[in-house]
């Protein structure tokens, strides 16, 4: 079986690994630090200081606002998809990156938009 082809590249999906942001502490220092709401996405970013891990680091979270789990778990894999896409392309290396799912958007706009959004957000937040 032959990995899943990305959309604009050409290249298996499987090949562009971002690293994941797993620690709280890790989420709740880029909750303190720039952020920018879009109608599809809500990113926060931040900026790690000299000595903590290297690259392009990545956070996906989905409050029960979103619905439940399954409609939050969609919402999450479209968010991973949109990261996949866009952070190698505009991500800044050092930095942190939380995106986090809006109710009743993050699901149903269509994936074009939300593309569009994470792009004008990790403008503003690098602006």
């Amino acid at each position: 079986m032959k990995p899943p082809v990305g959309p604009t590249t050409g290249t298996p999906a499987v090949s562009v690994c971002l690293d994941v942001l797993k620690k709280r502490a890790d989420f709740v220092r880029a909750s303190n630090a720039r952020r920018h709401a879009t109608p599809g996405i809500h990113l926060q970013a931040r900026k790690r200081r000299a000595g903590e891990a290297e690259g392009i680091r990545t956070g996906f979270t989905c409050s029960k606002k979103v619905g439940n789990a399954v409609a939050r778990n969609r919402a999450k894999r479209r968010l991973r998809e949109v990261a996949r896409v866009v952070l190698p392309q505009l991500g800044r290396e050092g930095w942190d990156y939380v995106l986090v799912g809006r109710k009743d958007t993050t699901a149903t706009l269509p994936f074009e938009q939300l593309l569009a959004d994470m792009r004008r957000a990790i403008r503003k937040v690098h602006g």
